[in-house]
């Protein structure tokens, strides 16, 4: 090989890292879910449609109300994956149909996550009331709370 030619697979090879290196930190978007355009939802006519009519015309809701009662909901998320990062929100839509008592549709709202806010539904925490005390302290600490008429004769 001449120098000439070491020195292009040098130049190639590094070219090939850079590109890769380039690439391996471009943003990747993922879409999650399924919102009904405003043309769809255009067909759904407040006060007389129903949650058949609805399904049929929209299509089946993302999630449904805790009760059969609930309204649907049609949720639709970006994520942003960029690098060794952790993903991101970058984009969320929500669409709510709200039902009378006798399934007729009642409303019809569009929010985005500008409108919303995260919020913990649930957090399988226990709240102790045991406040940096150790166990001895704490076995000490009921001495005093003895009461001889709550132990059976």
């Amino acid at each position: 090989m001449t120098v000439s030619q070491v020195k292009r697979m040098f130049v190639a090879a590094l070219s090939a890292t850079a590109l890769a290196a380039v690439a391996a930190c471009s943003s990747i978007y993922r879409n999650h879910g399924y919102v009904p355009t405003d043309e769809e939802l255009s067909e759904v006519t407040v006060g007389v449609d129903t949650r058949d009519s609805v399904a049929e015309t929209i299509g089946v809701p993302t999630a449904s109300g805790v009760l059969n009662d609930g309204g649907y909901y049609y949720v639709t998320s970006r994520f942003r994956h960029y690098g060794a990062r952790q993903p991101e929100v970058v984009e969320r839509q929500l669409v709510a149909i709200s039902f009378t008592q006798s399934g007729v549709v009642e409303n019809i709202e569009r929010y985005s996550l500008q409108d919303g806010r995260v919020i913990s539904l649930n957090r399988r925490v226990t709240d102790s009331n045991v406040n940096n005390k150790t166990f001895l302290r704490q076995l000490l600490g009921n001495l005093g709370n003895f009461n001889p008429s709550d132990v059976p004769q």
